[in-house]
């Protein structure tokens, strides 16, 4: 690592848009039940809901008759209902229906976006980009990330929301400064951290340290080490982390995996899901068990890590706040970084903010 500091370039990056061409997670699916949930992806209202099959769809956040949400209103069948006057729009977001229509009149033509929207893996992904490029291209980069832990019965989950007042850069460079453990000191699951290797591509940005970790989950006792902090015992492990634009993953040793989903809200709002695995593979015999019991055990076993994640999450908020107030009071002023992970990412932010 060059013992020179390394100063970053804040009046751009903490300006910089995204890249609409992506899949972004705007809710869990757990969330749209019944009703029409309204969310926001960089200054996009949209309003998404499920018809009378459970099919999610995803449209404008608008009637066009008096321009008022559509997420107040509710589903009719699989048709979206206005609550203003009971104009009705279907998956394309054509004009369905006005229940007061003269029979001398035509539905008005009006139509209203419709988003790329599907289900995969517990959380609903949004295209919010040109939806011709998703139709005619056949890229990687063009699919949803995906969670495939999710489902599989050898990992226990906890999902922990992030909601903070400050842009997207600020939780990616968070999320990819394995330096920063020294903050979690009651929740700290790493120390030691050392930057080994810095692998960047068009679209990624893979970071390799090497670090000391408290946890170890190698006997059927050992995701105890969650809930008793004196089980915990140090030992090295390698901690890997990846900017896959836009979202970002990491492995600490063989025992555990986290996902952090992005949907930045606004420049100056970020909401993301951040999703805890513990690995249960060590456990050859729990492997031989019926799937029914096993399905059991990781359902029971959901949210066990979740006082710790929501923890970090707590502590980490507060500091990504402060460092965007902080630019807001001071925009001229320059920070100063150490971590060339995090020149890597803002290069890559920029790059991708660049292409939409």
């Amino acid at each position: 690592m060059q013992s020179s500091s390394i100063t970053t370039q804040h009046q751009n990056i903490r300006q910089i848009g995204i890249n609409l061409n992506y899949w972004y997670v705007v809710a869990r699916s757990t969330e749209v039940k019944t009703q029409p949930l309204s969310v926001v992806l960089w200054n996009q209202p949209i309003v998404i809901y499920r018809d009378s099959t459970g099919k999610i769809h995803a449209l404008e956040d608008r009637c066009p008759h008096r321009q008022v949400k559509l997420s107040h209103g509710k589903v009719t069948g699989d048709e979206l209902e206005c609550a203003y006057h009971g104009w009705r729009f279907n998956e394309a977001g054509e004009c369905a229906a006005v229940p007061y229509l003269a029979a001398n009149q035509k539905l008005p033509t009006c139509q209203i976006r419709r988003y790329p929207v599907q289900e995969l893996d517990g959380f609903i992904w949004l295209f919010p980009g040109d939806s011709t490029d998703l139709e005619a291209q056949n890229f990687s980069f063009l699919k949803p990330l995906g969670v495939p832990e999710w489902d599989h019965l050898n990992y226990i989950a906890t999902v922990s929301v992030i909601q903070c007042n400050a842009h997207y850069s600020y939780l990616i460079e968070n999320l990819m400064d394995m330096y920063h453990g020294h903050l979690h000191q009651d929740w700290q699951a790493w120390t030691d951290a050392v930057l080994e290797d810095i692998h960047e591509e068009v679209n990624r940005v893979d970071a390799h340290y090497q670090a000391q970790s408290y946890y170890k989950i190698d006997k059927i006792w050992s995701i105890s080490q969650l809930f008793f902090p004196a089980l915990r015992r140090l030992h090295p492990e390698p901690l890997d982390v990846s900017y896959i634009y836009p979202h970002w993953v990491s492995t600490l040793g063989k025992d555990f995996k986290i996902y952090c989903l992005l949907c930045p809200v606004n420049e100056t709002t970020t909401r993301a899901y951040l999703i805890h695995f513990t690995s249960l593979n060590a456990f050859w015999r729990l492997h031989k068990l019926p799937v029914a019991f096993r399905r059991f055990v990781k359902n029971s076993l959901f949210g066990s890590a979740q006082k710790l994640l929501d923890g970090l999450v707590v502590e980490d908020v507060q500091m990504i706040e402060e460092e965007q107030q902080a630019y807001l009071n001071n925009p001229e002023r320059r920070g100063y970084e150490l971590n060339r992970a995090l020149v890597s990412v803002q290069r890559l932010m920029k790059n991708q903010a660049e292409q939409d």
